[in-house]
């Protein structure tokens, strides 16, 4: 990690993991609507056993990291959240036709 000598460097250097957080995000969105062509129905969509091992996941990762793992959990809830419901929308528009 850089070792900053101002405020604005500091800020700085927030602004571009933010912009790759963004970045990363997006990729994984795109994916998440890639999945919604591999599957046959909402329920295999909402996939709840994989939530859950996401879930465990994100939080051991952050405890490794020493972040709040409540955090990275609620982050991660409301990404995953409105990903399953754009999945689902791509699911049913696939299946339309």
């Amino acid at each position: 990690m850089k070792k900053c000598n101002s405020l604005k460097e500091v800020r700085d250097e927030i602004d571009i993991l933010d912009d790759k957080l963004v970045e990363l995000i997006s990729q994984r969105s795109r994916l998440v609507r890639q999945a919604a062509t591999f599957k046959n129905s909402v329920d295999e969509v909402k996939a709840e056993d994989r939530i859950e091992f996401i879930m465990q996941r994100i939080r051991s990762r952050a405890i490794e990291f020493n972040i709040n793992p409540n955090m990275m959990s609620d982050l991660f809830t409301i990404m995953i959240n409105e990903m399953v419901e754009t999945e689902i929308a791509e699911f049913r528009n696939a299946n339309t036709f």
